[in-house]
């Protein structure tokens, strides 16, 4: 829409103006509580909001600062205070001192129910007639192991099955034999099964690829010089976009960050612009300079490792506002909200309530018409038994979403 920015109140129009911190007649009032007018990050600013927007149509004003409140949870202000916060065991800002978690709201895309609820008090109350998006999906995969056993080389395959038999783990041992004289499949590929559910439902995913150089205790994919792992990468981006999953030490190395970026390139044969920090590892202001410096335009790391939820507060894309140079950058962030592994390893979740809690953050996001991002990976939609039930009640829900 159009609009103008008014501060002379002699210049009002007669058919509909919004009031922002004064209640003026005729006007539709929204309170303010100073946040917009900061020019620096203030550790003692405390967010005023609501789990609800509520209105009073007697006195056409809202009952909290919604821009404040939105700009606070987008901006993600209380991550770049300083002080405000102790990190957790990867050096990340934990859910836990974020203000949605310690208001138990974590699960709800508030951001999104306070602009849908403006929207209708705009279209029902005032009459406007506003372009309205529509829910969208879209499915993402980090590819962090893409086989158990496969592509590993005699060397690691040798040591592991010495250490499952010494360890008493005679059922990993039989399946690694197996796999690797081609009698079963590996167990954490599940690629196929993948491409075949997306043509079934016309989906086109987002792969995330972690191209470490070496092998790390945090790093333990397939080399990308090994052969299979590129067939694998050209294979994904026929019918899916490949992006950048940084390993875990490059946050302070632009060089690797660099290298794993441009290897990446060139085994997918296209532009690698997107990307999502290995463990979720995003610190403001830090990471995003990172990524900008390397030309990726689009982050898909929004959201947390250790809960589900929404960091915040929506399902929505928007473009990064640098709290520290106070402008607006061009880098968009796609927020995720339910991660396999958070639910599996952090929260302890069972298949069946993993997925309900998914299918209640997805019935929101479609009550206000946002979008839902997932993370999961490849092994936890192939056939290893620690995984067993999230094969078929992945596809369950993406039927849920999709028929």
């Amino acid at each position: 829409m159009d609009y103008r920015l008014l501060t002379d109140e002699t210049s009002l129009p007669e058919d509909f103006f919004i009031t922002y911190g004064k209640p003026l007649t005729g006007g539709l009032f929204i309170p303010d509580n100073g946040l917009l007018w900061q020019q620096n990050i203030s550790t003692a600013y405390q967010p005023v909001f609501e789990e609800t927007l509520a209105y009073n149509p007697s006195e056409k004003a809202f009952s909290f600062d919604v821009f404040s409140a939105v700009f606070y949870l987008i901006a993600r202000y209380e991550e770049y205070a300083p002080n405000r916060f102790t990190p957790d065991k990867h050096n990340r800002f934990p859910a836990t001192e974020s203000v949605l978690y310690k208001r138990g709201l974590l699960e709800i895309p508030i951001v999104d129910e306070w602009l849908q609820t403006l929207r209708e008090i705009l279209t029902q109350q005032f009459g406007f007639k506003l372009p309205q998006k529509t829910f969208s999906f879209l499915p993402t995969y980090d590819i962090d192991i893409a086989w158990s056993y496969q592509n590993k080389g005699w060397k690691r395959n040798t040591g592991a099955l010495a250490k499952d038999i010494l360890s008493g783990n005679l059922s990993a041992a039989s399946s690694r034999v197996k796999v690797l004289s081609g009698q079963q499949k590996d167990p954490y590929d599940a690629f196929d099964w993948m491409q075949k559910l997306h043509d079934q439902l016309d989906v086109k995913p987002i792969y995330f690829m972690l191209a470490a150089l070496k092998t790390t205790p945090f790093d333990k994919n397939i080399l990308p010089s090994n052969p299979a792992m590129q067939a694998l990468i050209r294979k994904l981006s026929l019918n899916g976009t490949i992006g950048m999953h940084p390993s875990y030490f490059t946050e302070k190395n632009n060089d690797l960050f660099a290298q794993e970026q441009r290897n990446l390139a060139l085994i997918a044969d296209q532009d690698i612009t997107i990307s999502r920090q290995h463990y979720i590892k995003l610190h403001l202001p830090e990471t995003y300079y990172q990524l900008s410096l390397h030309g990726i335009t689009a982050d898909y790391s929004m959201g947390y490792g250790a809960h589900l939820g929404f960091r915040a507060g929506t399902g929505n894309s928007f473009n990064w506002y640098d709290l520290q140079k106070e402008e607006e950058t061009s880098l968009r962030v796609y927020p995720f909200c339910f991660m396999d592994t958070t639910a599996h390893y952090e929260q302890k979740l069972t298949p069946d309530l993993a997925f309900e809690r998914l299918r209640q953050m997805a019935l929101r996001l479609q009550n206000c018409n946002s979008t839902l991002i997932t993370v999961f990976h490849n092994f936890s939609l192939g056939t290893d038994p620690e995984w067993k039930g999230w094969h078929n009640a992945y596809e369950r829900f993406l039927r849920f979403i999709y028929v």
